[in-house]
């Protein structure tokens, strides 16, 4: 029950049918008053210079356009880089330094999942959570950070910073800001991005099927878990008889939700995302596949004025 509910929610953010037009157009007026906040927020900040490279990687619409994989992919071209991120999901409020230079010093209820995921995949990096974006950043300079990565950054228009925009492979039919649509905040502000990268045109997901660590081939009856944002897009990438049992995004699975998830597919291999994987390694199910994603950026992209912006600091 939950699930459909999830997934009608995401229907009526992304692609509403009439009914959730519907409710779409009778919510206009609060998306009116959403948007003036915006715009005064936006119209009173003023830039703080902190002294040190931030790039932005952000996206205009509710849940995830691959923020967290791009971020692994640029951090990882650059030496004493930090990745900073609000850790949404995790069981802790404050700062913490997650991982610095690779090691890491918190565990996955205290960092949050996609922190976690990136403080794996980084091994050379630090990894940041923290609600104030500013003390982190202050902390990853007394830290001896060099440059610094800000997942889900664009809306922190206090801060100096670089800021690279990600649009969605497959655009929204429901073009409204929140509460009647899904984006954060108007469709126009996509160009006052310093790069906009798209999926599909500007970059692409490379996927890999691993189990234990090794690269493989898939078993055909097979059972998705997952909790990130639009679960249905995994689809793409699995066999057509796939099971999906998705969660909200961020949710924190629970050992009774796996003993029933493996009651109910009995007989079937699982197989899962890196986000969620680290949530799901303590329950040590048997037969289960990781969806490796990995980024490709196209050949003819130029980041050339992002590096001009980070030599302006050195």
């Amino acid at each position: 029950m939950k699930q459909k509910l999830y997934t009608w929610i995401e229907d009526y953010l992304f692609y509403p049918n009439t009914f959730q037009k519907l409710i779409s157009f009778l919510l206009i007026p609060l998306t009116f008053v959403y948007m003036l906040i915006i715009f005064f927020k936006r119209a009173m900040a003023k830039e703080i210079h902190l002294g040190i490279p931030v790039i932005s990687i952000g996206n205009i619409i509710v849940g995830g356009s691959g923020k967290t994989p791009v971020a692994i992919k640029l951090a990882s071209r650059y030496e004493n880089a930090c990745v900073i991120l609000r850790g949404y999901g995790r069981a802790s409020k404050g700062l913490y330094v997650v991982s610095h230079n690779g090691k890491i010093l918190e565990d996955v209820k205290t960092a949050g999942d996609e922190a976690m995921l990136l403080a794996n995949s980084l091994p050379n990096t630090s990894v940041i959570v923290s609600e104030n974006r500013v003390k982190a950043i202050q902390k990853a300079k007394e830290l001896g950070c060099k440059i610094v990565f800000l997942d889900d950054g664009f809306s922190k228009y206090h801060i100096k910073k670089f800021d690279i925009v990600l649009r969605p492979k497959k655009e929204p039919t429901n073009i409204f800001c929140l509460p009647s649509g899904c984006y954060r905040e108007p469709k126009g502000f996509y160009f006052n991005a310093d790069i906009e990268l798209k999926e599909g045109r500007d970059f692409h997901r490379v996927i890999t099927f691993k189990k234990n660590g090794v690269e493989t081939k898939l078993p055909s009856k097979l059972a998705l878990i997952t909790a990130i944002s639009k679960p249905k897009r995994l689809l793409e990438f699995l066999p057509k008889d796939t099971k999906m049992i998705s969660f909200p995004d961020h949710y924190s699975f629970t050992k009774e939700d796996i003993e029933a998830i493996c009651e109910e597919y009995k007989g079937f291999s699982f197989i899962t995302t890196g986000k969620d994987l680290v949530k799901l390694n303590k329950f040590k199910i048997k037969d289960l596949y990781l969806m490796d994603l990995d980024i490709k950026f196209d050949e003819n992209i130029d980041f050339k004025i992002m590096e001009e912006y980070i030599k302006s600091y050195e």
